[in-house]
């Protein structure tokens, strides 16, 4: 059985979901319609959102062409997760 690999760093301090980089969120989805690796869950508010005794796993990754990409579902042992060409992306995709 897969398990879900945890987003063990995220330097996106704008976030809602980030506190002291670490993502809070149940889960995160990576990717968007653009086919970039993009932090699909990134948003920014002045509230803070998240469980606090939570660190997010990778719930989804729609980047087809990431080697780490199985059925839709993200098979690294882990992901970071920082500012990609001005947005939040995963910094572990790694192209097939």
């Amino acid at each position: 059985m897969m398990e879900m690999p945890k987003v063990i760093s995220c330097t996106v301090t704008n976030c809602a979901y980030n506190t002291s980089q670490v993502c809070h969120a149940m889960a995160i989805t990576v990717g968007d319609i653009s086919n970039r690796p993009k932090c699909d869950t990134f948003f920014q508010t002045s509230i803070h959102g998240g469980l606090k005794e939570v660190t997010a796993g990778v719930g989804a990754c729609k980047i087809s062409d990431c080697s780490f990409n199985k059925e839709l579902e993200c098979n690294a042992q882990n992901i970071k997760v920082g500012m990609q060409s001005g947005t939040a992306e995963c910094l572990t995709f790694k192209q097939r």
